[in-house]
């Protein structure tokens, strides 16, 4: 079974041909090479990426390279390759895809308002004192709790209690600080 190409593109399948041999336009690699860096710089003023630039130099120069047996002023070369520099980032931009909407909700997050940290402060110091209060025995286990964020068997076992001896002094100890006066506006 023989399968037979047909080119789809006839002007594409010419242009390949052509790229197939290097030597095709010798005149076309002298210029690349002699006017590569000038052109370039163009290219990287069209664009805010180096890559970028690279990619629609090189995509200049191929619409060039097709259409060389076309032009007849050689002279005029340059300004030929940035008309196709030109014309081939204006496409690129025409073509680009738009991630942004517009709707009726914004899309940001609300804000969450920053607490003033001399309230902090204040609220800090009135906990302090309110713990102050306790007893020596409650108030060593609530600071080791909660503060040092021991567990309930961690905190028997450095103050040499049993577990529900924890348990039962933290709970009245917490009722006492719910009662505190000093801490009510708080909640």
């Amino acid at each position: 079974m023989t399968v037979s190409m047909v080119p789809v593109c006839t002007s594409a399948s010419k242009a390949a041909t052509r790229t197939a041999s290097p030597s095709a336009y010798p005149s076309f690699a002298s210029y690349v090479r002699a006017r590569q860096p000038v052109l370039l710089r163009t290219a990287r003023s069209l664009t805010a990426n180096p890559s970028d630039a690279e990619d629609l130099l090189q995509t200049a120069l191929t619409k060039t390279y097709v259409a060389w047996d076309r032009i007849q002023d050689h002279r005029a070369l340059d300004g030929y390759v940035r008309r196709a520099l030109l014309n081939t980032r204006t496409s690129q931009w025409r073509k680009r895809k738009v991630d942004e909407f517009a709707c009726d909700e914004l899309p940001e997050p609300e804000v969450t308002p920053v607490a003033d940290p001399a309230e902090q402060q204040v609220l800090r110091d009135a906990m302090w004192r309110a713990i102050m209060k306790l007893p020596a025995r409650q108030r060593a286990m609530v600071v080791l709790r909660y503060y040092e964020d021991l567990s309930e068997a961690q905190t028997a076992e450095v103050l040499g209690v049993s577990i529900g001896t924890v348990k039962s002094a933290v709970s009245r100890a917490l009722g006492k600080l719910r009662e505190d006066p000093e801490l009510t506006p708080v909640r």
